[in-house]
């Protein structure tokens, strides 16, 4: 196990009927901007219940923030803020809402050009040592979407309209003080959001899991276990949306999945998402559509560094019977068999995306940059490309 240093200050009150909790969460005196994305917490009862936990703040709204937050929507934010003496944001919505309210808490204290947050940057993973970020206005969230795991770390990611730019950054300024978790406020969501959460859980454990065994057992056995409940559940909440404890321990897995707690002491790989971000920002991809048709071209090319935990997956994950040196290819098509089971797509043509020319985009805006992905630093530009060739 690695060397790691962690510390999480984020308050999380999971559980049926609990945005009521607003109101000794916040402090009464605090002048708060309430963030959201389009009008879905307005048909879903979400909104009217958090200005009715606020009925004693003084609140300013600011809605509009996209799926893929842009960093042009979030400046407009930063403005208000800045002219209203904001000193507390609350985020109401799923993870791109809440990541550009951690963008929109740094930015509020940033001198300089903003998009310097994201561009001279750190790792996305802890302990966070961010020097552009000094200081930010402190912030909460109202999660609405299992899918990123942002109500409880302290990374977002951020797009760029002009240059088709998208871009992490993590910073401890930027942990939310807490985060609210209903998961009866999933019961509304579209078909497509569900699944794209369950994607983005699922390979955001893999990014984690997948990579070079440094004996870390028990963060092995909760990565196994976070992806063998979302194999399980599912189906579940596919087949009845209202199902309460399927949707919570999707959520939970949601949560659990990046807050870094089974990934301390391991390595990281993380091209998938690397790449799947040069995908949405061409293309307009979802971002969990993109990880569905990467992910298991990145385990192929990757396979033999990768065996050993790909082995050990097909045994405990998918009761693999055969010989080990099958494993791994059973695990990568397993992984691939459920995506699709489930509704997701796994090819870029499946997306009118040729892959030749998403290949030359991608490998070459890498190429530009000087970027080498893979937890072995040995996905270059020319890898990059021969990966997008096999989607």
């Amino acid at each position: 196990m690695l060397n790691f240093e962690f510390q999480c200050p984020t308050k999380v009150i999971f559980g049926k009927d609990t945005i009521k909790e607003l109101s000794r969460l916040i402090p009464e005196n605090a002048k708060v901007l309430m963030t959201y994305g389009g009008g879905s917490i307005k048909k879903n009862g979400v909104y009217d219940q958090v200005k009715n936990a606020l009925k004693n703040h003084t609140v300013i709204e600011f809605s509009g923030i996209e799926p893929n937050p842009k960093f042009e929507t979030c400046m407009k934010a930063v403005e208000i803020a800045k002219n209203e003496n904001i000193d507390f944001i609350l985020a109401v919505g799923g993870g791109s809402v809440l990541d550009g309210s951690k963008f929109i808490s740094a930015a509020i204290k940033y001198n300089g050009d903003a998009w310097d947050i994201l561009t001279k940057s750190t790792p996305v993973v802890p302990p966070f040592e961010n020097p552009m970020i000094k200081d930010a206005i402190s912030l909460g969230a109202v999660i609405t979407l299992p899918a990123t795991g942002s109500e409880m770390n302290a990374g977002a990611v951020i797009s760029k309209i002009e240059g088709d730019e998208k871009l992490a950054f993590g910073s401890n300024k930027v942990y939310p003080c807490f985060s609210i978790i209903d998961p009866e406020t999933t019961y509304s969501l579209p078909v497509r959001q569900t699944i794209n959460g369950i994607i983005d859980t699922f390979v955001h454990v893999m990014e984690q899991y997948a990579t070079i065994d440094v004996n870390t057992p028990m963060q092995d056995y909760w990565q196994l276990g976070i992806i063998k409940t979302l194999i399980e559940e599912a189906p579940k909440v596919l087949a009845n949306p209202n199902d309460y404890d399927a949707r919570a321990n999707i959520f939970w897995c949601a949560t659990c999945g990046l807050n870094y707690w089974a990934t301390l002491g391991t390595v990281g790989d993380w091209a998938t998402h690397m790449i799947g971000h040069e995908i949405t920002a061409f293309y307009g991809l979802d971002h969990a559509q993109t990880l569905a048709i990467i992910m298991p071209r990145v385990l192929e090319y990757q396979k033999e560094t990768k065996a050993t935990k790909l082995s050990k997956m097909a045994y405990e994950v998918f009761g693999y019977k055969g010989e080990e040196k099958d494993a791994a290819d059973f695990a990568i098509k397993e992984t691939e068999k459920f995506f699709n089971s489930i509704g997701q797509k796994t090819k870029l043509i499946d997306y009118g995306v040729d892959k030749k020319e998403a290949a030359a985009k991608v490998s070459e805006r890498f190429k530009e940059r000087g970027v080498i992905l893979g937890e072995n630093q040995k996905l270059t530009p020319e890898a990059v490309y021969e990966i997008l060739n096999r989607c």
